[in-house]
């Protein structure tokens, strides 16, 4: 007589299940190997200054440009013997302190376009977005005739104001996307345990949405740090910035490709440093305000 063995099940047990270890395809490969390239191709300008900085005039101007030339520090130098440090610490107050100042008059504003909606709200949102149509250089005559009428030429605070006018209606419109994500029963709790407008703001929504402050905020300060036009017409020799510096550092005699690489590298760290410190922020917010 045969026996049949059978094996007992415990009730209530649910039997694991097979994890699925596929392999990547091809195509895959493929895709990551271009994304290698093209972010390579997009560096690679960057690390051509770097090196170039670090060459003399003279290995520095030869075609096809010497790779493995021997590495030196001159440009550097006569960056430095330049007096930049007026011109950069110009750059850095007008640009950190419109930066906050975009950020104080946006982030309530996009909270009144967004989670409390005003009247007409899409009729302010295409009233801020108007304001960027005109072209700059059409307004610089009536706005460097205004600087003139009261004595505010050549003074870094009003650059700091012209470049807040300017970033703000783009960061209320990143600022509105990234709060029309905020869940509405965070505030209808915050209501109920007594939170006012200020705290709700301070203590619930801006950590909620801070990687889309963290972004705005970084996109205002490479714009304020990146302009020129303005800055070249409405400052002299006090409130030089440091584009309006790193354009007449170099003139059109002589050698000068190393200097100017030197200079732009330089010139260039303060936003590179910032958006290194952030890239995970600004990733993050950039994502969540493109997808609803």
């Amino acid at each position: 007589m045969s026996t049949t063995t059978t094996t007992p099940q415990t009730s209530g047990t649910v039997a694991p299940q097979a994890v699925n270890h596929r392999k990547p395809s091809m195509g895959s490969h493929l895709l990551g190997v271009a994304a290698w390239v093209i972010g390579l191709l997009f560096v690679s300008p960057v690390l051509w200054m770097i090196l170039t900085s670090f060459h003399k005039e003279a290995d520095a101007a030869t075609n096809p440009p010497s790779l493995f030339a021997p590495l030196s520090v001159d440009g550097y130098k006569s960056f430095f013997s330049a007096g930049p440090w007026p011109p950069i610490l110009n750059s850095v107050t007008a640009s950190v302190v419109s930066t906050v100042l975009v950020l104080l008059l946006a982030f309530p504003a996009a909270y009144a376009l967004s989670i409390r909606p005003v009247r007409k709200w899409t009729d302010v949102l295409f009233f801020f977005l108007s304001t960027k149509f005109l072209p700059i250089v059409a307004g610089l005559l009536p706005i460097y005739l205004f600087a003139q009428k009261v004595h505010m030429l050549d003074n870094i605070w009003l650059l700091a104001i012209f470049y807040t006018v300017m970033n703000l209606p783009i960061a209320i419109w990143m600022l509105r996307s990234f709060l029309a994500e905020v869940p509405v029963e965070m505030l209808e709790a915050a209501q109920v345990d007594g939170a006012n407008l200020i705290t709700t703001l301070r203590k619930i929504i801006a950590p909620v949405v801070m990687p889309g402050i963290s972004s705005a905020a970084l996109i205002c300060f490479i714009f304020s740090w990146n302009e020129l036009l303005f800055a070249r017409v409405l400052t002299g020799t006090r409130a030089e910035t440091a584009p309006v510096f790193l354009t007449g550092f170099v003139t059109s005699q002589g050698l000068f490709l190393a200097k100017v690489c030197a200079a732009s590298l330089v010139v260039s760290l303060p936003v590179l440093i910032a958006g290194f410190a952030a890239q995970d922020k600004l990733v993050q917010g950039l994502s969540m305000g493109a997808v609803r």
